[in-house]
């Protein structure tokens, strides 16, 4: 395996980026696709073929474009090799001449897509850390990551940039930080979808040359890429051009014109090669030469089958010491969670104002009527207040970020970044102290003004009643903004907001119906309301101070009885408000294991494949 290049000068250098193994032999992989088609529904029990019968190589030591119009199934080629697309597809793909183990494969490849997704509120140097801990675990010594890390954005230019957050970063940079941040655990296979898109001809040139420089370092390196310059094409080691989901060439980028010759077209001399060829594949010159140029590629570029061996004792040292365990991926995921929460100040001071200030107004609304006897209603309707306080405002902000978020865990997770269970657990451990210290301001505001009895008993009720009621309401936030779109969300949002409205049955005097009395105790915040109006008027108080002639609610016992919670015991509210708390957790990372694992892999929605549920390494 060679790994020298030429330089300007005529002399052979070494490439730099062979140094970026810290000890770990990685294999060589030749990936052969061979009668590749993929089929999508149109409706009416008809169907599409977007890829027919293709068939190909990709080797390692070798930079391969994949090309053709708009439409033609690029990007869905390198979806189905990837294994990011499953559904539909039929056709044989193998990796050294051995039938594909999918999970195999996708712990040594990597998929940087088109579209640049960084997380938020860290600097280039930052998220090149927390992918090396994620990637390579702590089996890899500290020194050896900032030495593979400043020596990989030296290779890609980013080294001036290590301190810029990623949201500032330009079009060029983030596209290389891309790749940066896949190339630290050293994958064999590197496949990207048009990485060029949005550059300019100086980025789209220095991007494709050190695509180049990784190829031949022993990786296979495929990008789909559009009408590239004549200098850019030239760079290319193989070109697989698809046209109308059919290949019409595959071989040197070199030997794309004299094939075009034999097929009875000839390109300019003064005509880029590659915008040529794609006016050909449009049929802009006739279809006949698209036929033409479908049944040669055949005849003049035959495929060898590979008869490359991959080495098993170097597959498995590679998946054994890029595996990471379990309590390191939630360690490093908490970490980088925590950090961008203190980041981003301006949302954690505007939260807490806004509790702050919503403390303020339920304090003065109902300013130190805690006591008196002719107020008790407001009291009660101050609880009812709380109750949908918490149980909307929290996960209003939830709705909102949420779904951007998911985007950001699919393609982390389709790398292997981590596995599912770290994410969920250090997502929901990660939102716990902003949360409690903007409740623990609203409660204490609110209660204190209010003129409720300081008692330290009551107090730790009403706020455990608040607590749990808005930790259920993150919850459904969560759960909303993994089921659906911010828009939709919304929309579900305000329709339970006027079911639940209307099912409480609040002094209702007459008997419910069934059914209402049903969907009156799914609600959690029936059970919060509750909680708080017991917590209060509860456990023997004594009769409210009566400053008229006469008070009808006088005794809280009064109260209690306006919503038939006489009976009713606090800590079974509570229970149930924990049990609610429990099973919307549950449904979370049920619904995000189903989301992200059918993402991935489509396919076993056919198959039906029954989902384990398990708080443990998702596979």
């Amino acid at each position: 395996m060679v790994f020298l290049e030429t330089n300007k000068n005529g002399n052979r250098e070494i490439n730099p980026i062979e140094s970026w193994k810290y000890g770990i032999k990685t294999p060589t992989i030749d990936i052969e696709f061979t009668n590749l088609t993929y089929t999508v529904s149109t409706g009416k029990k008809s169907e599409k073929d977007i890829l027919k019968n293709i068939s190909g190589q990709f080797k390692s030591n070798e930079l391969t474009a994949v090309m053709g119009p708009s439409g033609s199934g690029k990007s869905t080629l390198l979806n189905i090799l990837t294994g990011f697309q499953n559904d539909g597809v039929s056709g044989i793909v193998t990796i050294n001449g051995q039938p594909r183990d999918m999970r195999t494969f996708r712990k040594m490849s990597c998929y940087v897509m088109q579209d640049d997704l960084f997380q938020p509120k860290m600097t280039v140097l930052e998220a090149m850390h927390f992918a090396a801990d994620l990637k390579l675990g702590f089996h890899v010594p500290k020194s050896s990551k900032q030495i593979l890390i400043i020596d990989i954005l030296k290779t890609l230019r980013l080294l001036h940039a290590q301190n810029t957050m990623t949201e500032k970063l330009s079009g060029g940079e983030g596209k290389r930080l891309s790749i940066a941040l896949e190339l630290v655990s050293n994958p064999p296979v590197i496949i990207l979808d048009e990485p060029t898109t949005g550059l300019d001809e100086l980025s789209s040139t220095q991007c494709i040359d050190l695509l180049r420089k990784i190829a031949l370092t022993g990786k296979t390196v495929v990008c789909s890429i559009h009408t590239p310059s004549a200098k850019i094409f030239s760079k290319f080691h193989n070109i697989y051009i698809v046209a109308s989901g059919q290949c019409v060439y595959r071989g040197p980028s070199n030997k794309l014109v004299p094939f075009l010759s034999t097929v009875g077209i000839d390109c300019p001399k003064t005509y880029n090669p590659a915008d040529f060829v794609i006016d050909v594949s449009c049929g802009e010159y006739g279809h006949d030469f698209v036929k033409k140029m479908m049944s040669t590629v055949n005849t003049k570029f035959p495929i060898t089958p590979i008869q490359r061996t991959m080495s098993y004792d170097i597959e498995k040292s590679y998946q054994k010491n890029t595996k990471v365990q379990w309590h390191i991926q939630f360690c490093v995921l908490s970490k980088r969670m925590m950090i961008q929460t203190i980041r981003d100040w301006n949302f954690v001071l505007f939260k807490l104002i806004m509790y702050l200030l919503s403390g303020l107004l339920l304090g003065c609304l109902y300013f130190n009527l805690g006591g008196d006897g002719s107020k008790t209603i407001s009291i009660f309707l101050f609880c009812l207040a709380c109750s949908v306080f918490f149980g909307y405002i929290p996960m209003i902000p939830i709705i909102l970020s949420h779904p951007h978020q998911l985007q950001l865990v699919e393609r982390e997770h389709f790398n292997r970044w981590y596995d599912i269970s770290p994410f969920f657990w250090a997502s929901n451990l990660s939102t716990i102290p902003v949360a409690m210290s903007a409740a623990t301001i609203i409660i204490i505001t609110a209660y204190s003004l209010s003129g409720l009895p300081l008692e330290y008993y009551r107090f730790a009720m009403f706020s455990s009643s608040c607590i749990l009621t808005m930790f259920i309401s993150e919850g459904i936030g969560f759960v909303l903004g993994t089921l659906f779109s911010v828009v939709c969300a919304f929309l579900f949002l305000i329709l339970q907001n006027q079911k639940c409205i209307l099912i409480l049955g609040f002094g209702d005097i007459t008997p419910l119906p069934i059914y209402r009395s049903c969907l009156m105790y799914i609600s959690h915040l029936r059970y919060g309301f509750e909680a708080m109006v017991i917590s209060i008027f509860g456990y023997d108080r004594e009769g409210l101070s009566c400053p008229d002639e006469y008070c009808h609610y006088k005794m809280p016992i009064d109260i209690l009885k306006i919503g038939h919670m006489e009976s009713r015991d606090f800590w079974i509210n509570l229970k149930m408000l924990f049990a609610f708390f429990i099973a919307i957790r549950m449904l979370l990372y049920y619904l995000l294991q189903r989301r992200i694992h059918n993402r991935i892999n489509p396919s076993n929605n056919k198959t039906k494949k029954k989902t384990i549920f398990r708080l443990g390494n998702f596979e």
